[in-house]
């Protein structure tokens, strides 16, 4: 990584903690990741909060900010026994929304954040980069891959233990290289932003569960659409199976095997990932590729019952492959925002700054400022607007690989 592309994200970060410290920016009534609360145990009571971007509008088009059902007109029947809360499918390479339930619901996203977690870290990192594992990543909490204190892992072999198996303690180790739990967060806040996925909030690298960590339906497309279009991360989702290597004199070398059972079983399969906590339950996003068509399915706050959630998304990319060409679409897979250009504005009775990252997403999650009050911008707001304006050309734009 160019250690100008480093200074200038700590950089940002510090402009980031200084407008959104100081009055006349959105805050306190804005969602945000409290890791001293207890663990969530439930999904949300009554349903998930609405996902907004900061101007209060509706990504990818007012149709999309149904919290029922978005479905194209005298299109064919849904396929049954689907029970997740929130779904989407989208055409990969024209950005079309096929069909949605409450796409932009702010869901536990569960591991499928891991993807976020890959499309963060993967241009921090160098692949051939030796890791050594600590304690605090063979202790965590959830599924390992079986990280050892003192055993040495290559990045690019922890980012396919990360997508692979779900190594929660993968995500640790990657984390940890990349700078620390806080800076990776920021990361992961910033890359969502200029994606313009305003529904998610990164509390963990991993996606185990912490108050206030949010993903929606769309926003999953969002980062598997990035995926898609990178050789780099979708070798690493597509890789079958990797030898985690061995520690002496304990542990010996093992293999890890691919758990994205759509790989082999759904024909066409590029890439997937799912995720399970007891306040997502059960998540899903993947994409595939039949007859030169490729499609992206997202499934949120699903249960493995009547049908196993693989079998939910099978029907959904069924479905979708056999909508007829040229119905019309019901909104529209956002492209990331262009180098320079910050997230829209909050809307409110006075002027107010945008953000990014993490408050971006904060101001996100509330709806944008409608009904919060603001003061007039003082001497440190307008220092931290200067600031986060010179900064912005040189952060959160990675140079994702755009679709042909």
């Amino acid at each position: 990584m160019a250690p100008l592309r480093r200074s200038a994200r700590w950089l940002a970060a510090a402009a980031l903690v200084l407008l959104v410290g100081t009055p006349g920016v959105a805050g306190a009534a804005d969602p945000k990741i409290d890791p001293n609360a207890p663990t969530p145990t439930t999904p949300h009571p009554g349903g998930p909060p609405e996902g907004r971007s900061p101007d209060g509008t509706v990504v990818g088009g007012d149709a999309l900010g149904e919290r029922g059902f978005a479905l194209p007109e005298d299109g064919p029947a849904l396929p049954t026994d689907i029970t997740a809360r929130g779904w989407l499918v989208a055409d990969l390479d024209s950005g079309d929304v096929l069909a949605a339930r409450d796409p932009h619901g702010r869901y536990y996203p569960a591991s499928t954040l891991k993807t976020l977690t890959l499309l963060t870290l993967h241009d921090e990192l160098d692949p051939a980069a030796v890791v050594t594992g600590a304690f605090e990543d063979a202790s965590v909490d959830g599924t390992k891959v079986g990280i050892v204190e003192g055993g040495k892992y290559p990045a690019l072999l922890l980012f396919q233990a990360l997508m692979m198996s779900s190594g929660n303690d993968a995500a640790s180790a990657l984390a940890r290289a990349a700078g620390g739990l806080e800076p990776t967060l920021e990361l992961m806040n910033a890359t969502a932003s200029q994606l313009q996925a305003y529904d998610t909030l990164a509390g963990t690298p991993s996606g185990l569960d912490v108050v206030g960590q949010s993903s929606s339906p769309y926003d999953l497309a969002l980062f598997m659409r990035q995926i898609v279009e990178d050789p780099a991360l979708l070798s690493i989702m597509q890789t079958p199976t990797a030898v985690m290597p061995a520690v002496p004199p304990r542990h010996p070398a093992y293999q890890i095997q691919n758990q994205n059972r759509m790989l082999t079983s759904y024909p066409g399969m590029l890439a997937g990932k799912n995720g399970f906590t007891d306040a997502a339950r059960y998540t899903y996003v993947g994409a595939a590729e039949q007859h030169g068509r490729r499609l992206v399915v997202s499934l949120m706050l699903g249960e493995q019952a009547p049908i196993p959630m693989v079998e939910q998304a099978t029907r959904l990319l069924d479905w979708g492959f056999a909508l007829p060409a040229g119905t019309p679409p019901v909104g529209e897979l956002v492209e990331p925002r262009p180098p320079g250009v910050p997230p829209p504005t909050p809307r409110s009775t006075q002027p107010q700054s945008s953000t990014s990252g993490g408050a971006a997403q904060a101001v996100a999650a509330a709806g944008g400022a409608a009904g919060q009050t603001s003061t007039a911008p003082s001497p440190l707001l307008l220092v931290g607007l200067g600031l986060s304006s010179a900064l912005v050309v040189m952060v959160l734009v990675r140079g994702r690989r755009r679709r042909h």
